[in-house]
């Protein structure tokens, strides 16, 4: 259940998104007004990387569940507004010792937050068979070279997919995953995601 907004108060609770006090449940109302549906071509996100990258970090270590929730209910919003066709909804999965470490994969929060939005199931479709150390401790070089293999998926597939992360920096991450959906049988894969941190990033991957 979302916190009370008095009790995020009485606790002296900070916005995730700006660090000012809060002043409504989950996110203060300036950055609830800020986060709403942007396009890319087969993308929709709710803001850039520089001013909203910290709700990723939010979810990912500091355990706000409740935030993930919301954000997955804009995205799936964002999704309808679009009229994508979509039939699925799966996440970027991570390798399981960081899912053990942290009780959850923050993209799957999200994207099960999105298919219930959209009426539509959730599957874990792709597996991460590939080790590689955590992305943000990466170079931009580094990020670029992630192995093609590095997702794989759990079986065969067909439709129209949803792929969700939590942010995208280079594009690379997804751009794996979505190859690995399209190689199963997907016949067409859709991204969504919190934050990305350029526009001409994924413009490189034709998403």
């Amino acid at each position: 259940m979302f916190k009370t907004a008095w009790l995020e108060a009485l606790l002296g609770l900070r916005c995730p998104g700006c660090g000012a006090p809060l002043d409504q449940p989950t996110l203060c109302k300036a950055c609830a007004a800020e986060l709403v549906p942007r396009y890319l071509p087969n993308w929709v996100y709710l803001g850039s990387y520089a001013r909203f990258g910290g709700l990723s970090r939010g979810i990912k270590y500091r355990g706000h569940r409740e935030l993930a929730v919301w954000v997955g209910h804009q995205l799936g919003r964002g999704v309808r507004q679009a009229g994508w066709p979509i039939e699925a909804v799966t996440a970027v999965p991570t390798l399981y010792y960081r899912q053990a470490q942290r009780g959850y994969n923050q993209a799957e929060l999200i994207a099960r937050a999105v298919a219930q939005e959209l009426g539509v199931p959730y599957r874990a479709a792709l597996s991460r068979v590939r080790y590689s150390k955590s992305q943000t401790r990466k170079t931009l070089l580094q990020r670029l070279e992630l192995p093609q293999d590095t997702f794989a998926p759990r079986a065969p597939l067909g439709g129209h997919w949803l792929l969700v992360d939590d942010v995208v920096t280079t594009g690379t991450t997804f751009s794996r995953a979505k190859a690995a959906l399209l190689g199963a049988g997907a016949a067409r894969v859709y991204g969504a995601a919190i934050a990305i941190k350029s526009p001409y990033q994924l413009s490189r991957f034709s998403l």
